[in-house]
């Protein structure tokens, strides 16, 4: 919890400054004598014998911090906390005490309640961040299992070494949103069924992008959503994202999802002059697309916006 410093007016109406800190309240013996109206002398005294008589120890109720005097000098100085102020309190004058006692309980409680939404928010940050990677890591051994070859594999382990640092969560983690904002050229269905009848001869099969129903009309228009006019993926990296992940994952033809939605991903990016980060680099490697590909396939419905995530992230960072 941050140090935090409050403002304490005595009944005499005198300003005394109270350092909150370690969920409670400290002030040195100059501040205490303020509160209580009495010379400091006294509550050195009374100090030096509640120490003296075991009534508490120094050592969970004293803390030594460097405060600017009264000269304007830096120096060491002994700080005690509640349990002392209050002790010192009964000894000097009850009325008083109870005055301060009301005003620290319900100053500390504020401070303490605040201190548990802070924490309480940071956690839950946290957890999230640690459920994307134990998601995406559970992704990863599926398709680890799920691989054909010693070579497709290996890939995966090392995809799976590098998702290993979304752990640090203070230095990073997955993208929500793109990058990119731009007005959007959607390529039409036939635009798309001409590019996959291209990658006819590639492929030896009778049922290649042969279709099993009409989603592939979903996949392609879901992109193009908006609610009350604004867009419901407004960069071209979440539309390029949402793009590949509805192909795959909807299953519209027969034989060779995977290699169509790669191949209308690139096209997708390519009609933005979205798909080059220099003049002849492409923002994504063969390899780490077929990688994603892969990687969607192997994911649950439950897991839809981590991928997604990853594949924004991986556009985002190669740009």
């Amino acid at each position: 919890m941050d140090n935090k410093i409050e403002i304490y007016k005595t009944s005499k109406g005198a300003e005394v400054s109270v350092q909150l800190e370690m969920d409670t309240v400290w002030l040195d013996a100059h501040n205490i004598a303020e509160v209580f109206g009495v010379n400091r002398p006294a509550i050195v005294k009374h100090v030096g014998n509640i120490y003296k008589s075991g009534e508490l120890e120094m050592k969970s109720t004293c803390s030594i911090l460097e405060q600017v005097a009264a000269d304007g000098k830096k120096r060491k100085m002994n700080f005690y906390n509640l349990d002392m102020i209050l002790s010192v309190g009964y000894r000097v004058n009850s009325s008083q005490a109870t005055k301060f006692r009301q005003w620290a309980t319900a100053r500390l409680k504020d401070y303490l309640v605040q201190g548990y939404a802070i924490n309480e928010k940071r956690l839950q940050q946290k957890q999230q961040e640690v459920e994307l990677l134990k998601t995406g890591l559970r992704i990863v051994s599926r398709a680890i299992e799920n691989a054909v070859n010693e070579q497709e594999q290996e890939v995966f382990r090392q995809f799976a070494r590098g998702l290993a640092l979304l752990d640090d969560y203070d230095h990073e983690a997955l993208d929500n949103k793109g990058n990119t904002l731009k007005e959007t050229i959607y390529p039409s269905f036939e635009d798309y069924m001409n590019l996959i009848s291209l990658m006819y001869s590639d492929f030896e099969s009778s049922v290649f992008a042969k279709p099993k129903d009409d989603s592939f009309h979903s996949s392609i228009n879901q992109i193009r959503q908006s609610f009350n006019e604004a867009e419901l993926y407004p960069t071209i990296e979440e539309k390029a994202a949402n793009l590949l992940y509805l192909i795959t994952k909807n299953h519209s033809f027969v034989d060779g999802n995977k290699r169509i939605a790669a191949a209308c991903f690139l096209y997708f990016l390519q009609q933005n002059n979205a798909l080059l980060k220099n003049k002849d680099e492409p923002i994504i490697s063969n390899e780490t697309l077929a990688t994603l590909t892969l990687y969607i396939a192997n994911s649950r419905p439950d897991e839809s916006e981590v991928v997604k995530r990853l594949i924004i992230s991986v556009l985002n960072r190669n740009r």
